[in-house]
């Protein structure tokens, strides 16, 4: 009698670890598979398209800041059209003629490294060139909207700045130093836009549209 069950506990026993086991493989299985789903989830699928060197990337970024600057053209006379300062309407006048300029030598820099001038639609310039246009829609006439004028035309500027910094450490590493001039120097004068807006809203824009919130 006291062997059965001593047969029937171990049974019971050995039933009961296989369970356990079993639960166990099944936990590790869901959790591999929730891994997994993580990881593909976070992991972004490159395009058939996509840039398989530092060369290729090089050109790619050359045509999105081609197409920001020649979008870029058509969007300052507006801000300026819509700005009451003369100071302001004067640097966003001058910045158009400038950015004219940059368009004509970034095709330089595309002739200098023997590819053809093409654009490639820049989203964060559009980004940034609509919420201009929001700005401007949501202030009134006069020195608030200047002060976003600057605002918006700042946060273009430290774009390009960011971009054309990048685009001739590109060039400086692939060896096209005919290109690393060019985009130097249109780098500089990034830097003077910036400088110049702003000195134009501590000069007197900022503190013109402070003056509004007191009337």
């Amino acid at each position: 009698m006291k062997t059965a069950i001593k047969k029937t506990t171990a049974s019971k026993s050995k039933s009961g670890n296989t369970g356990t086991a079993a639960n166990k493989t099944t936990t590790a299985k869901a959790t591999a598979k929730t891994t997994s789903k993580t990881t593909a989830k976070g992991t972004v699928k490159a395009k058939p398209s996509a840039a398989e060197g530092l060369r290729e990337l090089f050109v790619d970024s050359l045509k999105d800041i081609y197409w920001a600057e020649k979008a870029l053209v058509k969007a300052l006379p507006k801000m300026a059209k819509n700005a009451t300062s003369q100071n302001l309407i004067t640097a966003i006048n001058d910045h158009l003629a400038v950015t004219e300029k940059q368009v004509a030598r970034l095709e330089e820099v595309f002739k200098s490294v023997g590819e053809k001038a093409a654009a490639k639609k820049c989203d964060a310039m559009e980004g940034l060139i609509k919420e201009g246009e929001s700005i401007m829609e949501e202030t009134e006439s006069g020195p608030v909207r200047d002060a976003g004028i600057i605002a918006a035309s700042q946060k273009i500027e430290h774009y390009e700045i960011a971009t054309y910094g990048t685009l001739a450490a590109f060039a400086t590493t692939l060896g096209e130093d005919d290109a690393v001039l060019l985009l130097e120097k249109t780098l500089a004068e990034e830097k003077e836009a910036d400088v110049l807006l702003t000195e134009a809203a501590y000069n007197t824009i900022n503190f013109d549209a402070k003056e509004e919130d007191q009337k």
